[in-house]
């Protein structure tokens, strides 16, 4: 099982790597992949008081796999973002791998995401506000993008106080 100790931080170069598209014939790892993704981020949220999704590049599974946990666990494998509207919203961004650091970034208001779910079936979801800035953020770290790439200009940083 792996830890908060095995969570990639800001530097690591995995965290700037494009990820793999996950085979069918590797639905069977899976399950161990969204467990670690699970109790690393329960270790998050128990140590900084955040943490709502969680990509597996994070975790240095380099596949295209987001996890997500607000109201019940929702599994996005081979995810793509759609539909993005053309209004933003601006908003100080966190992020598990740095995470006494704030970024200001610019995200679509609303999008569409296709995946397919743990069982292999293809889904869509219309997401906008929160749902749709936390996505933007967690597929980001599929194409090896984190949101210090993204900050609006030199001044868009600041410390969690």
């Amino acid at each position: 099982m792996k830890t908060l100790k095995d969570l990639l931080l800001l530097g690591d170069p995995r965290l700037y790597e494009i990820c793999e598209p996950i085979q069918q014939s590797e639905l069977p790892l899976v399950k161990q992949w969204v467990a670690d993704l699970d109790n690393v981020m329960q270790e998050v949220r128990a140590k900084h008081n955040f943490g709502r999704a969680i990509a597996a590049p994070q975790l240095g599974i380099m596949k295209r796999l987001i996890y997500m946990h607000i109201d019940k666990p929702v599994v996005f494998i081979n995810p793509e973002l759609t539909n993005l509207s053309p209004e933003l919203f601006e908003l100080w961004d966190d992020c598990m791998s740095f995470p006494n650091l704030l970024v200001k970034v610019k995200r679509h208001q609303s999008l569409t995401i296709k995946y397919l779910n743990e069982n292999w079936e293809p889904q869509q979801w219309q997401m906008e506000n929160d749902l749709s800035e936390l996505l933007q953020h967690e597929f980001d770290h599929l194409d090896g993008i984190l949101c210090t790439m993204r900050a609006v200009d030199g001044q868009s940083f600041k410390w969690r106080s």
